[in-house]
């Protein structure tokens, strides 16, 4: 016996199992995020205060994010010291649980697969954790969300969610002033789909979101503007190596209001069809060394494109170009052999497992390719420019 509701165009069966009754938990619960945010020039020098609290912290780090945060910090860190292998898996959480102590904290700092293999080792040892990250690139330091990877070849696994948030987050400008270029321009392509991918999700009910959703809502608009308003100059900041009023409302973005939109919005306001097409690119070798911000970016050209929102994509365009963002396959290093890596990315991306369906559960995996042509059509100026 169940009981049919709608949930977007996606019919939703409210079966008596634990699996579903645990997803729609999942999808329904509102988790904003993380329990404290610090966010200031000098921010790591409330970490000893954060930690007083703890009787067995230990660090989480990889090495060039540990050698930013000591010659920026002015609270250097004397604790047990551990390094992750770079792949955001449970395997690597694993080998690192199996070396630490039992620790009553962890204190993460690095970029987003470092704090989500924080949060894995976390749930390992059911401790606290607090993120400090060191890129302005993505949520990670903000949610109890995760992406994670297989060890070997690190193409994609699931997203996960974890029990707990952290317990503080601690947001240094001037160690986000050393964020390398490419991954700020990543960061603005992963924050920017918050807007198009939740705009995509909501848009046959827009009139009947639920409260929460609609703040979720509302954020995701917020980030676009601000996104528009000042993403230009803060990479152009970035490139000078000052922190201003710029550089720190994206970075907030990025990492905090970004976070916030899934965390009210829940289902809602989290992935759809620009993540799926990220997902399906981790499959191919040579789109690896492109940051996961910018295979997002490419994504939201594709979901619009499916979405036959031909002249957002090309409002879109000057942005990217001003901003560094790939706008077509080229970008992403897919020069060879295109036309079946084009359907092996939409298979993936098509599958049921992934949230394209979201915006279309008829999706095939033909759509999503002539989408990918589409956007290959609508970006050829601008290739032609560029050359």
């Amino acid at each position: 016996m169940h009981i049919s509701g709608e949930r977007g165009n996606i019919p939703i069966k409210f079966l008596n199992t634990d699996k579903e009754v645990r997803q729609m938990t999942i999808d329904q619960e509102i988790r904003p995020g993380t329990n404290r945010y610090i966010s200031a020039a000098g921010a790591t020098s409330n970490l000893p205060e954060l930690l007083s609290h703890f009787h067995r912290p230990i660090i989480l780090t990889g090495e060039k994010s540990f050698a930013v945060f000591q010659e920026k910090t002015q609270a250097p860190l004397d604790l047990p010291l551990f390094r992750y292998d770079g792949s955001a898996s449970d395997a690597d959480a694993a080998q690192i649980a199996e070396k630490a102590d039992q620790p009553d904290v962890i204190v993460a700092i690095g970029g987003g697969r470092l704090l989500d293999t924080a949060k894995l080792v976390a749930e390992i040892f059911d401790c606290d954790y607090i993120t400090v990250p060191t890129l302005a690139s993505n949520c990670a330091p903000y949610t109890p969300i995760g992406a994670i990877y297989h060890q070997v070849g690190h193409s994609f696994d699931r997203v996960a969610y974890f029990a707990r948030a952290p317990y503080a987050t601690v947001v240094d400008w001037n160690i986000i002033a050393t964020t390398p270029q490419d991954y700020l321009i990543a960061g603005i392509g992963d924050t920017l789909a918050k807007w198009y991918e939740m705009e995509g999700i909501t848009r046959p009910r827009r009139e009947t979101l639920t409260a929460f959703s609609q703040l979720g809502f509302s954020a995701a608009g917020t980030i676009r503007k601000i996104l528009q308003t000042s993403a230009v100059q803060a990479v152009a900041d970035l490139q000078a190596g000052q922190v201003t009023a710029d550089l720190a409302a994206i970075a907030d973005t990025i990492i905090g209001i970004a976070g916030t939109v899934g965390g009210f919005a829940g289902a809602d306001g989290r992935m759809a069809g620009a993540h799926a097409v990220h997902n399906g690119l981790s499959y191919i070798d040579e789109t690896h060394p492109i940051l996961h911000g910018s295979k997002v970016a490419y994504g939201i050209l594709v979901q619009l494109a499916y979405t036959g929102d031909d002249d957002e994509i090309q409002a879109l365009l000057p942005f990217y170009q001003q901003v560094g963002l790939p706008t077509n396959l080229a970008g992403l290093n897919v020069t060879s052999d295109v036309a079946r890596k084009k359907v092996q990315v939409a298979e993936f991306a098509a599958s049921d497992k992934e949230s394209f369906k979201l915006i279309d559960p008829e999706i095939t995996a033909a759509k999503v390719v002539a989408a990918m042509d589409r956007v290959e059509e609508l970006t050829a100026p601008a290739q032609a420019a560029e050359a």
